[in-house]
């Protein structure tokens, strides 16, 4: 029931010529990939995940994460370096945040 209405939010939005985005629903990236234009994902890295995004990037379409571990804010030991590598290779959009969201910083890994 929550794939149908997520295929029918999608397809609204589409008709009203708007590009519309899957956030964070990663059990169903795979039924839901060719709906939705884009990925927004929070702690595909810090959580061991990222690999369930790859539909997205395997159909051209692009994902833009956000990740919060005070691990990547510090890049105690290289930490966030390493995961930016990865999130490049992975072809990611990616920034660290505050876990807040009160634009104190903004690390991309760009």
């Amino acid at each position: 029931m929550e794939e149908l209405l997520n295929i029918f939010i999608a397809n609204e939005a589409h008709k009203r010529g708007l590009s519309v985005a899957l956030k964070n629903d990663l059990d169903q990236i795979i039924e839901l990939e060719p709906y939705y234009d884009f990925s927004v994902n929070e702690e595909c890295h810090a959580y061991k995940e990222c690999v369930k995004i790859q539909p997205f990037i395997d159909a051209n379409k692009s994902v833009f994460n956000a990740e919060y571990k005070q691990e990547y804010v510090d890049n105690s030991n290289g930490q966030r370096d390493a995961m930016c590598a990865e999130a490049i290779a992975s072809q990611f959009q990616t920034l660290v945040l505050p876990l807040d969201l009160d634009d104190s910083f903004r690390y991309s890994c760009e």
